[in-house]
């Protein structure tokens, strides 16, 4: 039996799941308060509650779409200067500072700095595109630089075309690097741009949901929100390593450099 069955981690995952709930649970039988600490029953009506109003599903999506905004704004800056800055020294060094302060200061100082220049609505996606620029810049420069010297050699003396060279050297290399980079990437993302809203406020947002939750002490649709959170950052998760597979899956059925020359 194959221990790497889906349904065996499957398995493993709800257990796992189940443990903390439980945990949950426990702690709030203890508290004994619905006030402070709501158990997970309460939460997933609640929830429920929720997401039965068409005004849930406005919220939730105007979020996510700012957020996949921004990721994707992100990714394609990151990238591009990532093959730049593996072109050229002088670029490199004068981005790599730039990148380490990005990644240094923390996501409050940007918000605050943020609020005084630019629109609400639009400061989750510039959150969320300082997030992920420095990781995805990271990740294509790393994969550029560790692509194998002979095989570059190989396709250079067969004169392979740009598209072929890209397609058999370059992004098998990068690939492994974007791939570990953005499951991490989305995950900080989603949450940096949560806290964004949660700051600015825009007029749809669950960040403001979670603003006017706490505002007002309604601490059910507090932790209700939360949950809401959880599910779709699992959700925005799941959908990154399905289209990573994806590709992974359509890449392997390709040919290598050295199968190419052959």
């Amino acid at each position: 039996m194959k221990t790497n069955a889906w349904w065996w981690r499957a398995a493993k995952l709800l257990l796992s799941v189940g443990f903390w709930v439980c945990v949950w649970l426990l702690l709030s039988w203890r508290v004994n308060n619905t006030f402070l600490l709501p158990d997970p029953l309460v939460t997933v009506k609640t929830l429920g509650r929720l997401s039965l109003t068409g005004a849930f599903w406005v919220t939730a999506l105007s979020s996510l779409w700012r957020v996949l905004r921004g990721i994707l704004l992100g990714a394609v800056l990151g990238a591009v200067l990532g093959i730049l800055t593996s072109v050229s020294g002088v670029l490199r060094a004068l981005v790599s500072p730039l990148m380490t302060a990005v990644k240094a200061t923390p996501i409050a100082s940007f918000i605050i700095l943020a609020l005084i220049w630019m629109q609400r609505d639009a400061l989750p996606v510039l959150i969320t595109v300082l997030i992920v620029l420095p990781v995805m810049w990271a990740s294509v420069s790393g994969g550029i630089e560790a692509v194998d010297r002979e095989l570059w050699e190989v396709t250079k003396v067969y004169r392979f075309s740009f598209g072929k060279r890209l397609r058999v050297l370059y992004l098998p290399s990068v690939m492994p690097y974007v791939a570990t980079a953005s499951r991490s990437a989305v995950g900080m993302a989603w949450k940096a741009g949560i806290a964004a809203e949660v700051l600015c406020t825009p007029k749809t947002a669950i960040g403001t949901e979670l603003y006017f939750a706490k505002t007002y002490m309604m601490t059910e649709e507090l932790f209700a929100w939360t949950l809401a959170i959880i599910l779709l950052s699992v959700l925005l998760e799941a959908l990154l390593s399905w289209l990573l597979r994806g590709f992974s899956n359509r890449k392997g059925k390709g040919v290598s450099a050295r199968a190419a020359v052959e």
